[in-house]
């Protein structure tokens, strides 16, 4: 009995491997994929408010700073976009300026790793790095829309960056004229 319940339980394994053997060893032959890589920079404006009363909030306010700050600088992105369609893979760096209406620089930059859905969705997440009294760093948080105009594209961003000594929530908009190289990997 017992010899007979190995026999059929190592038939069963044998039949149930079998089909994954046989496919295993299959060569797949992958089609030629061609991506289009695009650089896309320009100006970036908005603001930024710090809510709450935690570390953050109170040395801004010992620097003289208030909880709404200005933002204005340059956004750096290259995409790589499936030419078939598809969501586009996108790394931006945004240094920015903030405060100049107290009379003063922050600076700020945040580098983010994200995806643009054909629709224009787009969300992604970095390190963001702040130039304060002292050097901070954060994880920031994007969601936006990028809405593109005859070759030029206008994205509007909420981003959340955060860190144990406050979080800040930033609303930024701009413009890219698009430039394209075509390669194919």
């Amino acid at each position: 009995m017992r010899i007979k319940s190995l026999f059929v339980s190592l038939l069963l394994v044998g039949a149930f491997s079998l089909p994954g053997r046989l496919f295993a060893q299959a060569r797949v032959v992958e089609p030629d994929v061609s991506f289009a890589e695009r650089n896309l920079g320009g100006p970036r404006l908005g603001v930024t408010y710090v809510p709450g009363d935690n570390t953050l909030a109170r040395e801004l306010q010992k620097n003289k700073f208030g909880r709404l700050l200005s933002q204005f600088g340059w956004h750096f992105e290259y995409q790589v976009i499936p030419e078939g369609g598809g969501p586009q893979f996108v790394i931006q760096l945004v240094p920015l300026i903030s405060g100049v209406e107290y009379s003063k620089f922050l600076p700020t930059t945040t580098l983010a790793i994200g995806v643009r859905l054909p629709n224009g969705i787009e969300f992604g997440m970095g390190p963001n790095v702040m130039f304060a009294s002292k050097v901070k760093t954060a994880l920031t948080m994007a969601v936006g829309k990028s809405m593109n105009y005859g070759g030029v594209s206008i994205p509007i961003n909420l981003a959340v960056t955060t860190n144990p000594e406050g979080q800040r929530v930033s609303l930024i908009i701009g413009y890219a004229i698009r430039g394209s190289a075509r390669s194919q990997w």
